[in-house]
């Protein structure tokens, strides 16, 4: 298939869903940081999204998201609780 008929394609999707234009990578960006959220680990994206190393992932797609900060606060905050009890 050629890739412009892909992007083409994604395009009239937006276009139908009265969604902004946007390239069709970042869903890949997007799927990578639903995962973090959900708890996956960076060896299984790595795996997923075809990269050489897990530092490749972890430096293009490990950018904080709100609920990844949100969750890890409340660890931190769990735990000191019980350090200083």
């Amino acid at each position: 298939m050629p890739k412009s008929s892909l992007f083409n394609s994604f395009s009239r999707i937006l276009k139908k869903a009265e969604l902004p234009s946007l390239p069709i990578h970042s869903t890949r960006h997007t799927h990578a940081v639903l995962q973090l959220e959900a708890g996956a680990s960076m060896k299984y994206i790595q795996e997923r999204l075809g990269h050489g190393s897990m530092q490749i992932t972890a430096y293009v797609y490990s950018h904080i998201s709100k609920k990844i900060e949100h969750d890890t606060m409340g660890k931190f905050e769990e735990h000191m609780k019980n350090v200083l009890e």
